[in-house]
């Protein structure tokens, strides 16, 4: 089975490797601030998904911070003036504030020389037209992606984890958002409670036929994790949690249902350790990514 992968994308379009900066916009989220609930989604952390972005600051620090975390990673050989980054803004849901403050902040951050795109994680009920007017204007200078936190697109098991909208509004904000101009890239996460391994491929089966089509994936385990009302629920009553087997092989079901214009950006994460309760297996990224690999060169 052959895939196509964000690194391979990236090294195309850019000629070499791009790195990730996560940073923070300093918004919040409306199921955190009581407009839709308090607390965010029940897996969420108090870091909003974003543990590994720099704590808000002036973009410019963040920036600098960011960069001493990931340069190691570049070849030695490769000049300063030549690397390229991601400007990431992952933890909470960075449309949800004043507009001509994140544009000023997101056109600060774009227009730098080394900054070769702007990647904005949010949530499609917090796309107000002026928002997306944003979005496609700063697609004008440079490529724009937004990361949509869709999940799931069972009702039922979004309700219990207090998404706080339903699939219309990730329909309609897809749809807006590629006749901006913008990128749309996909969050899943396989092992929510209450799916069945079907139900988990229905939601690839569905982003696999969207119209438009969305760009990308990222298929993420899920984690539980301290501080989270999902944590406390199983620290009362444990519930199943998927082995890496299971794991590894469901991903491999996942990718086969995807058309090969949707990048995959993901097929696991990093768990911020000092918070995961379980499984303890995920902390080995480096055996689930060889393990993915080679069940994907077999299928």
């Amino acid at each position: 089975m052959k895939i196509r992968t964000i690194s391979e994308v990236l090294k195309e379009r850019f000629g070499g490797k791009v790195l990730k900066l996560s940073l923070s916009s300093g918004c919040s989220c409306p199921t955190r601030d009581g407009t839709k609930g308090y607390g965010g989604c029940s897996f969420c952390s108090e870091g909003g998904s974003g543990e590994f972005a720099s704590s808000f600051a002036p973009v410019g620090e963040q920036i600098v911070k960011a960069k001493r975390l990931v340069d190691g990673k570049f070849p030695p050989s490769m000049d300063v003036k030549d690397r390229k980054y991601i400007a990431y803004f992952q933890s909470f849901t960075n449309t949800y504030g004043d507009v001509d403050r994140l544009e000023a902040l997101y056109r600060e951050v774009i227009e730098r020389e080394e900054i070769a795109l702007l990647s904005v994680g949010t949530r499609p009920d917090c796309l107000e037209d002026e928002k997306i007017g944003m979005l496609g204007r700063l697609a004008k200078i440079k490529p724009v992606w937004v990361e949509l936190g869709l999940q799931t697109i069972h009702e039922r098991t979004a309700a219990a984890f207090g998404r706080g909208y339903t699939l219309d509004v990730f329909e309609e904000a897809n749809r807006r958002l590629k006749n901006a101009g913008v990128s749309v890239i996909v969050h899943v996460i396989l092992g929510l409670p209450g799916e069945s391994r079907e139900d988990m491929l229905d939601t690839v089966r569905y982003l696999a036929g969207t119209e438009p089509r969305i760009d990308g994936i990222k298929l993420q385990l899920l984690q539980v994790l301290k501080g989270t009302r999902l944590g406390e629920e199983y620290l009362k009553q444990p519930f199943p949690l998927m082995t890496m087997e299971e794991y590894t092989d469901l991903v491999v079901e996942c990718l086969k249902l995807l058309p090969g214009d949707i990048v995959i950006h993901r097929m696991t994460g990093d768990p911020p350790r000092n918070l995961l309760i379980a499984p303890g297996w995920c902390t080995d990224k480096k055996r689930v990514i060889n393990s993915l690999e080679r069940k994907i060169r077999e299928a």
